[in-house]
């Protein structure tokens, strides 16, 4: 019975960084890759983490010392959560907890780069959380359930009930991974930033662990896109490969965007297809 818990919380800890980290890998080689360029190693990213760990501790305060911490620590808990077949409103209350820290964080040094970075990324999250919410009451339209271990076992792909709230969630996929055109509170790329705004004043080791933390939540997302092909390995792998390369083919083809943008296009048209998504649920 112990065997049960403890390899699910194995992979959540040790196994979920690593893919998260060859996923940023082949991201940067796919981008390169549309913009004529060779690119950098896909092994690079663990590089860079590393480089950041040796490099000596200098943070703007203690505060954000425990912010980065706490943000990397949510981040992990919410994917061993979700390996663990817990509640997916639990799920991601725990991993939005950790991002508002990441954004406290921010917002506790006096740089205006981290100031204005803090605060896009809050309404960022306030722009996500609601559409995410609505993707999972359409789950539990159609399994009876929140949890994940009774969605994965549903008969057939929730894709085939639920394709407009799967949209819905790529847009919020769009957010998390910091994806034109809606990455204007940071971006892993430098052709978006020259200053990253929310992680302007984060540096060395807890950089590191600001990164190590979207790599977690980056595996996190994708899981709750395999969900809707959660009836086949083959399919559930498919779908997110072919999601993820539609988010970076996305990024590199759209401009960043205002957060006004943001916020009236995410909400309008994902409220739209969110409900017209639940009233078909509804009527059929």
């Amino acid at each position: 019975m112990i065997i049960k818990y403890i390899i699910p919380v194995l992979l959540g800890v040790f196994a979920a960084p690593i893919l998260g980290g060859l996923i940023s890998g082949v991201d940067r080689r796919l981008t390169a890759w549309l913009q004529s360029r060779y690119g950098p190693p896909i092994l690079q990213p663990f590089y860079d983490v590393a480089k950041l760990f040796g490099k000596k501790r200098n943070p703007v305060n203690t505060w954000q010392v425990f912010c980065a911490w706490l943000y990397c620590t949510a981040a992990m808990v919410s994917v061993i959560m979700f390996m663990l077949q817990a509640d997916l409103l639990l799920i991601f209350f725990v991993q939005a907890t950790g991002a508002t820290f990441l954004v406290i964080g921010a917002l506790s040094a006096v740089s205006p780069y981290s100031q204005i970075g803090g605060h896009r990324e809050l309404i960022q999250i306030l722009t996500y959380e609601p559409m995410l919410v609505l993707v999972f009451v359409g789950m539990y339209l159609v399994t009876g359930s929140f949890e994940v271990g009774t969605i994965a076992a549903y008969d057939n792909p929730l894709l085939i009930k639920l394709p407009l709230l799967f949209v819905v969630l790529g847009y919020a996929l769009t957010i998390k991974l910091r994806k034109s055109p809606f990455d204007f509170s940071t971006s892993h790329h430098g052709h978006q930033e020259l200053v990253k705004g929310l992680t302007t004043e984060y540096s060395g080791p807890h950089l590191a662990l600001v990164e190590i933390g979207h790599w977690y939540e980056v595996v996190l997302v994708l899981l709750v896109v395999s969900l809707f092909w959660a009836t086949n390995i083959f399919g559930a792998v498919i779908l997110v490969a072919i999601t993820y390369f539609a988010e970076i083919f996305v990024d590199n083809i759209t401009a960043r965007m205002t957060w006004r943008w943001m916020l009236g296009r995410v909400w309008f048209v994902g409220l739209a297809m969110s409900l017209a998504n639940l009233v078909w649920l509804y009527a059929s």
